[in-house]
This record gives C-alpha cells, sequence and structure tokens, in this order.
C-alpha cells in the first residue's frame, strides 16, 4: 500500500520529465498513453488494497515526521505525509480514469508541439493525484498551485482565438484567491506543534483549530474565510466565477474535460478536508452560523444563475461550461447541510458530474474537429449523419440533467434531501436547488433537441478538412442528408466514449457501494475529524445510509 501510494504521484511527474525529452511527437503522445494508463493500474492497485483491507483505518501514511532525515525540512514542520481515505479514494480513481481517455481524445486534435502539450498533461496528472493523497498541508498546497501551471500552458498554446487571454485570467484568478489559502495554513501551523514545534500535519492543525482553549470562534471564522478565498474560486462559486467560462470555451477539449472533471474538484476538495472541519465544524457543531448560511445563498445563487446564463448560451461548449457552474453549486450546497444526506451527495456528485461533464465535452470536441463550430444556430439534425454520436450525446446529457437510473439523479436527489432536512439551511434552500434542476433540464434539453434532432443543418466543411468540398451552405430541404465528407464517430473516438457510458449507467444502477465507503469520512468531517488518522476506528458496525430508503446497516471500511 505505502510503495502504491508514492508511486501514484511519482509515475506521472517522472513520466511527464521522461516524454519532454523524447524525440518526436508521435513517440510522446504513446508515452504519455503509457503512462497515464499505468498510473490508472497503480490506482485500481491501490483501491482494492484500500477496500479489501481488514483494517478499519481510514487514512494509509506512507512517510511519518520521525522518517524526515534533513533538518531545513523538519524544522518548519513540513513532512510529507501522504495517505487516502473514501473520499479521496473515489477522486483518485476519477483522475485515473479520465486522464488516458482524455489524452487518446487528443490524438486526432492536437497536431501541434505535440511533445510538450503531452508532457504537460502528464504532470497535471501527478499534480492532481497529489492533492488527494498529501497528508500535510504545505504538501497539499504545493500540488494544488502545482496543477495551475500545466493547465495555464495547455489552455494558453493549444487553445482557441483568445486562449492567451483565457490562460491569463484563469491562472490570476485561482492563484490570487490561493494566496490567502496559504496564509490560513501558515497561521494555522505556526501555532499547531508541539512544545514550540512548528506543525503543517492535516491532522495536528485541525486538533488545533477545534479547541476552543486554542482558537476563538472569530478566528476561527477568520482562517475559514482565508481557505475560501482559495477554495471557491477553483470551485467556482458566485460571484468569482467568471474565469471559468472562458476557460472552458478556450481550452482544448483535453483541457477543458480534465478542467470541469477533476481540476473544479480540488476547490470542494478542499472545503471538505480542510474548511469544514477547521473553520466551520467542532464535534458535530457548527461555530460559524453566519458564514454556512452566506456560503448556501452563495450556492443557490450559483445553481439558478449558471442555469438562467446556461439557457442563453448559442455556443454549445459556453452552455456547458455555465452548466458547470449552476452544477458545483449543488456540491457545495450538499457539503453545509452537514448531514449523511448532503455530504455523502455532494461526495458523490463530485464523481458524477466529473463523469457526465468531461464526456459532454468530449462528443462537443468531436463535433467541432468535424465542423469546426460550436454555434448551435449552425447545427441541427446531426443524428442524421451521426447516429452513433448522437446516441452517446443524448445518453450524457440525460445524465447531466439527473434523469433516474443514470449517475446524475441519485447525488441530486441527495443533496436536496440533504438541504431540506438540514438543521442549519432547511426548505427554502431545497426548494431554489430543485429549481435548478428544472431549468437545466430545460435548456440541456432544448439544446439537444436543436442539434441532435431537426432539419439537418450544418455549416460548410472544406476540403482539407475532410478531403471532399461541399457544394451547398449546409441545408438540407428535405431530398436526404447530403454527403459533405463528414463520417460518424471513429473506433478510436468510440473507444474513449465507452467506458464513460458504462460508468454513468453502473452508478446510476449501484451507487451504494460509493455511500457506504464514504460515510464514515463523512461522519470523521463533521464530527470529530481530528481522531482520523493516529486513531484506529471503532469496528461496531454503522448504519450506512446508501440511498433514503431502505437504509442498510454495513460495516463501513
Amino acid at each position: 500500500m505505502e510503495s502504491l501510494l508514492t508511486l501514484l504521484v511519482l509515475v506521472p511527474l517522472l513520466g511527464a520529465i521522461v516524454g519532454a525529452l523524447l524525440p518526436g511527437g508521435k513517440g510522446a503522445r504513446a508515452w504519455a498513453l503509457l503512462v497515464s494508463l499505468g498510473t490508472a493500474g497503480i490506482a485500481a492497485a491501490l483501491a482494492y488494497g484500500f477496500f479489501t483491507s481488514d483494517s478499519t483505518s481510514q487514512f494509509r501514511i506512507t512517510f511519518s515526521r520521525e522518517s524526515v532525515s534533513y533538518y531545513a525540512v523538519s524544522i518548519i514542520g513540513f513532512s510529507p505525509n501522504m495517505g487516502v481515505d473514501a473520499v479521496s479514494m473515489w477522486l483518485i480513481l476519477l483522475t485515473a480514469f479520465l486522464t488516458p481517455l482524455a489524452i487518446l481524445a487528443s490524438f486526432g486534435s492536437i497536431k501541434v508541439r505535440e511533445k510538450e502539450y503531452y508532457a504537460w498533461m502528464t504532470m497535471l496528472l501527478g499534480a492532481m493525484l497529489g492533492v488527494f493523497v498529501a497528508r500535510d498541508a504545505i504538501l497539499f498546497y504545493v500540488f494544488f498551485e502545482l496543477t495551475l501551471i500545466p493547465m495555464f500552458f495547455i489552455i494558453g498554446i493549444w487553445g482557441g482565438p483568445e486562449r492567451r487571454y483565457a490562460a491569463g485570467k484563469f491562472f490570476l484568478f485561482t492563484f490570487a484567491g490561493s494566496v490567502f489559502t496559504l496564509a490560513a495554513i501558515v497561521y494555522l501551523g505556526m501555532r499547531a506543534g508541539h512544545d514550540g514545534n512548528v506543525s503543517f500535519s492535516i491532522n495536528d492543525i485541525i486538533r488545533y483549530a477545534q479547541n476552543p482553549a486554542h482558537m476563538t470562534q472569530t478566528a476561527r471564522t477568520w482562517v475559514a474565510l482565508g481557505l475560501l478565498a482559495g477554495f471557491a474560486i477553483k470551485v467556482p462559486l458566485f460571484p468569482v466565477h467568471t474565469w471559468l467560462p472562458l476557460a472552458h470555451t478556450e481550452a482544448p477539449t483535453a483541457g477543458s474535460v480534465i478542467l470541469a472533471g477533476v481540476l473544479l474538484k480540488l476547490g470542494t476538495y478542499g472545503i471538505f478536508r480542510l474548511a469544514l472541519p477547521i473553520g466551520l465544524m467542532s464535534g458535530g457543531k457548527v461555530v460559524s452560523p453566519g458564514l454556512i448560511h452566506f456560503l448556501g445563498v452563495l450556492s443557490v445563487v450559483a445553481i439558478i444563475y449558471g442555469a438562467l446564463v446556461a439557457w442563453v448560451q448559442t455556443d454549445i461548449k459556453k452552455l456547458v461550461a455555465y452548466s458547470s457552474v449552476s452544477h458545483m453549486g449543488f456540491v457545495v450546497l450538499g457539503l453545509i447541510a452537514l448531514n449523511d444526506y448532503g455530504m455523502q451527495g455532494s461526495v458523490l456528485y463530485m464523481i458524477n458530474h466529473g463523469l457526465s461533464t468531461g464526456a459532454l465535452f468530449l462528443v462537443i470536441g468531436m463535433i467541432y474537429d468535424r465542423y469546426h463550430t460550436r454555434d448551435i444556430d449552425q447545427l441541427s439534425g446531426l443524428a442524421r449523419k451521426m447516429p452513433i454520436m448522437a446516441f452517446f450525446f443524448v445518453l450524457f446529457t440525460l445524465s447531466s440533467i439527473g434523469l433516474p437510473g443514470l449517475n446524475g439523479f441519485v447525488s441530486e436527489f441527495l443533496t436536496i434531501l440533504g438541504a431540506f432536512t438540514s438543521d442549519y439551511l432547511g426548505v427554502g434552500y431545497g426548494v431554489l436547488a430543485a429549481l435548478g434542476i428544472i431549468l437545466g433540464a430545460i435548456y440541456m434539453l432544448h439544446m439537444t433537441a436543436r442539434i441532435i434532432w431537426g432539419p439537418l443543418k450544418t455549416p460548410e466543411v472544406h476540403g482539407d478538412d475532410h478531403g471532399k468540398k461541399s457544394d451547398s451552405h449546409g441545408h438540407d430541404h428535405g431530398h436526404g442528408a447530403r454527403d459533405d465528407g463528414v463520417r460518424d464517430l471513429s473506433g478510436r473516438e468510440i473507444t474513449v466514449l465507452v467506458p464513460l457510458a458504462l460508468a454513468v449507467i453502473l452508478l446510476g444502477v449501484l451507487p451504494n457501494g460509493v455511500l457506504k465507503s464514504i460515510l464514515q469520512p463523512v461522519q470523521l468531517a463533521r464530527r470529530s475529524h481530528s481522531v482520523a488518522v493516529e486513531t484506529t476506528p471503532s469496528s461496531t458496525p454503522t448504519a450506512a445510509v446508501a440511498i433514503p430508503v431502505a437504509a442498510p446497516v454495513a460495516q463501513v471500511r
């Protein structure tokens, strides 16, 4: 377990260095795919060992502070502590699952500076995984910020016409907020050690913050605001969301997939791992009810605002980008409901949103590769020419709007139920969130109806793109679909989408496995998070709420 956890981060980081030194683009992309698949294999082996272990300990530590051999590091309280619980384990699996698919999807669209592109993608994989395994706050922050660099270059070099502006805005927004997060971490680490020592162990700083003798309620509120400054921008919450639609629109397809699928989850994961136990909760009690309501208001505003703005978009990619603003509002709302329903639903929502929205961006990218437009007004009736693409597009759209039987339904239901039954939110927040689901169904189905069905209408496709120049302007007058040289999905593209389709169906039908496994870390985050690492939880069976009916009793490991 310990060696696997170390390899999980080192393999992609070292693989990025090797990939940058390889001659030729084809070798670099094959190497990147191999490294990402190898990382996925390590993640699968780690998950198997974690979920089948007889131990009930939720965190596996690979290094202890005593093992740090350099005094210059240990004297400032830094130690390379790494470990996982069920929440971080599922997010690791999501990251390791999406990245090879994103890399494989790039084979047909990335034609320039391939070596650099795939090296940055591989480094981004290692940085994201580092966030989820870090058990030292400084290590967490280093990986959290390291993710900005690869994505900055991916957007800025291989993005659309406004790529430099989008990359700069993305970097400045997220980096500026993270400065306040670093200040909060340093403040806690300087005070959390024992006998005058400094400690940035996440467990130590949580224990310190939750002790009323050490920190007043006012101090904890200010620390929570510092942490949330970085995490809220990364989510992003309204009104610090404006960087996201532009970044999504200008990013290459794989960049949008990883941005929506994983990078946004770094913000919600940070709220779960640090902001909740440090600044908001103590022994199951809220220490700052006003801050909870403030976050609740921002969440429902993001849900409604994101849905309404998405409704009026004419760019498919920008529409899905604004839908992410709305969906991530559900994730934060579930977290601050501070009950089992809401928090379990929130963690499940992180996974489901990564799958559904990442898949939608892939399909949109495949359409763009053929027609070089994402304008809804220029695309119609694509099911006539690309029925396989239409199948996947409709499936992932239904997944995104939470159709019962697909993965989005259970997570949306639980987050709203969590808001309704929360001691700190209530019916008003639940009603507004439910309205967001209705609006989401309207704009997503409206977009799908216009693009997939109706009379065939596509822009002119030039011969150098598909080997055949069209003699029309894209309108079908009822005599059948014209042959403009555009073909349905290739075998490679189908290979990319099939695993995602299986995942959204599997999690829609069988979500209980995820929900049971995350119950214990969810309860620890809300009640007594500070004992999560050093102690082994009781082996007494816990009532694990999976779906709100017929709650089974199971031992959570």
